[in-house]
This record gives C-alpha cells, structure tokens and sequence, in this order.
C-alpha cells in the first residue's frame, strides 16, 4: 500500500470509498473512458453510449438486449484484491460505506456490506408491468427481449441508463455518508458522469485521496493525489 495512504488511513475513522469503473478492471470488466474503454470501441451496429441510454432501451430494445448479454453480462473474474481490501476495511472498522458506480456487485460479493450502487445493479432485474423479480441469469439464457412469464412485459434490469433518474433513497444514504466522514477515497473513475460525480461536493471531511491512472477534473481539491492502479496504491 502507498505509505502515504496508509498513514491517512490509520489516523482516520469513518472513511467512504466512492469508486468507479476502474475498480474492476482487474475482474475483467472494461471501464468506459479510457484508451481502451467501452466508448472507443467501433464494433458496433450504434454508438456504445447510445445504447446505454433509456431512449435506445425504449426504440431499440432488441439491439439492446443483444449488446447488453454480450457486454455488461460478459463474464468477469469476480472480486479483486481491491474489492476484498475494501471489505477488509469495512470489517476493521475503517470503512463505513462504498458508493460504487458499477453495476456489478462485486464489492458484495467479496463481503462489503454497506454498499451504495448510484448506478443499480445487473443481479436485479423487473417486470415493467407487474415488478417479478427475475436474476441475471434468467436475463443471460434468454434470446431477444426477454418477456415476463406473467404478463408478457419487458424484464428490464434494474441499471440507471442515460436519462434516467438516480434512485432518491440511494442518493440520500449516500449523501448521509459523505457528510459525516472524516476522510473520502476517489478510485477509478473519471469524475466525469453527473450528477453522480457531484456528490463529492458534500463530503465535509478533512482529507481526500484520488487514486487514478489519469487525471480528472478535481485533482487539485486532493490530499493526497495518487496517479497508479488501485491495486498497486491500496493492496500491494
């Protein structure tokens, strides 16, 4: 772990960790803005960021579908060391919340239990009409649209797309967690999707780490500024 890091880490209490996708790239999951992300990739029928939009799910909703199995539903690695080291923290007493981008839930699956997915979640999945809840995995076996076994309504995922609204109770857990902690971890994310990004602004802490292999629009408000992997910064 970053020597710097470590000691802010062991002088203070109530830390929140708000990350983004570069949180699990090292589970295999491509991020979205890098070099390499999502959004450079010119192998589609659309534009990536335009099928994650809820305008795409209501217009298109088999195209959808077909590139959501083969891109949010790609098989990953699972928990990394960074999602474990987080749980770790959790469990020490160290962390009191993580407020996660993702949608994978992989910080749960390595044991994190109070977990803020601003962005949903792939492992929830709804009837539109009648809200059955169906699986991931119902949502990876089936073809096209898939269909509820009640009323024949669309079973969308329970994922935020462009357009749509921030789950309100999620938001305010989160915001409640910012305000009380005394140091906030940025990892792995652009700081560049509103108005997930600004919920920063309510942290009231004395100190914040940004953790990032590129920089980001709100480098000069950190304590400490960390340009390396997460994994290298908090783990190793």
């Amino acid at each position: 772990m970053n020597q710097a890091l470590k000691e802010l880490i062991e002088s203070h209490h109530n830390i929140v960790f708000f990350g983004g996708a570069g949180v699990s790239t090292e589970s295999g999951i491509p991020d979205f803005r890098s070099k390499d992300g999502l959004y450079a990739r010119e192998d589609f029928k659309y534009p990536p960021e335009q099928m994650l939009s809820r305008s795409f799910f209501d217009s298109h909703p088999k195209d959808f579908f077909d590139f959501y199995r083969k891109i949010l539903l790609a098989p990953n690695k699972g928990p990394s060391k960074i999602h474990y080291k987080l749980a770790e923290l959790e469990k020490e007493g160290k962390l009191s919340a993580i407020i996660t981008q993702n949608i994978d839930g992989l910080h749960q699956q390595a044991g994190s239990q109070k977990v803020f997915e601003l962005h949903g979640s792939i492992l929830r999945n709804y009837c539109m009409k009648c809200r059955q809840f169906y699986s991931e995995e119902i949502i990876r076996k089936t073809d096209g649209i898939p269909l509820c076994q009640n009323d024949k309504g669309i079973i969308k995922p329970d994922v935020v797309l462009y357009e749509e609204n921030l789950n309100n109770h999620v938001i305010a857990e989160a915001i409640s967690h910012l305000q009380k902690a005394d140091m906030l971890i940025i990892a792995g994310t652009s700081l560049a999707v509103y108005p997930a990004a600004g919920l920063i602004d309510y942290f009231k802490g004395d100190t914040i780490v940004i953790i990032n292999l590129d920089t980001t629009p709100r480098d000069k408000i950190a304590t400490l500024l960390i340009h390396d992997s997460i994994s290298h910064a908090l783990c190793d």
